[in-house]
């Protein structure tokens, strides 16, 4: 069973920085893509920020050039989310996703996090 622990929200002002962390664990699992969604109260879950397993990244338009998603080198199963110049309009809970390979069943799945709450001041 994959689990994903996502770490690091927050409150802060805008034009703040913020990091997310997402960690995915398990067995006999091999991830194929990590992302970031968001959903705003009243509002549709966006996606973020998202990034394969040969490191293509894509972005939401209104984070490009502000967000950063990363893969720790460490563990490629861990990802980041580094968030600068934080806007008031970046306020939502953040959840983690995965696209991933189940080795004992061959199925791509998908699984989220619990998410963590960002709020950004004005």
């Amino acid at each position: 069973q994959v689990q994903l622990v996502e770490s690091g929200g927050g409150l802060v002002q805008a034009g703040d920085s913020l990091r997310l962390s997402c960690v995915a664990s398990g067995n006999s699992f091999t991830i194929t893509e990590m992302a970031w969604y968001r959903q705003a109260p009243d509002n549709q879950r966006d996606m973020v920020a998202k990034i394969t397993r040969g490191g293509q990244e894509t972005y939401l338009e209104s984070v490009r050039g502000r967000f950063k998603i990363s893969r720790d080198h460490a563990n490629r199963d861990t990802i980041f989310l580094q968030m600068s110049n934080l806007r008031p309009e970046d306020t939502a809970v953040y959840y983690c996703n995965a696209k991933f390979v189940d080795h004992d069943t061959s199925r791509l799945l998908e699984i989220w996090g619990q998410g963590t709450l960002v709020t950004v001041s004005s």
